[in-house]
């Protein structure tokens, strides 16, 4: 069975070469293309959604209970005074 060391010690190694090979440029200049292409898309990050999710969440809740007040407000109003 292989030992764990000598795993690392690869993983090491290939690291290395790709590192100093002509794919890590390769793979940083299709990066900083997709993030200029991304930048120009008008998206938004993950982070804002989730913001954004619980602001439309909290909003609605607060909208449904402000039905509520209203549809009780309504019936009040309706009631013949006594």
């Amino acid at each position: 069975m292989i030992n764990s060391k000598i795993l690392d010690e690869i993983g090491a190694k290939v690291s290395e070469v790709m590192a100093s090979s002509p794919a890590k440029d390769v793979e940083k200049n299709i990066r900083a293309i997709l993030a200029s292409v991304f930048s120009k898309m008008d998206l938004v990050t993950r982070e804002e959604f989730d913001v954004q999710k619980e602001v439309l969440l909290r909003t609605r809740e607060k909208l449904g209970h402000l039905e509520e007040r209203v549809a009780e407000l309504e019936k009040a109003a309706m009631k013949p005074e006594e």
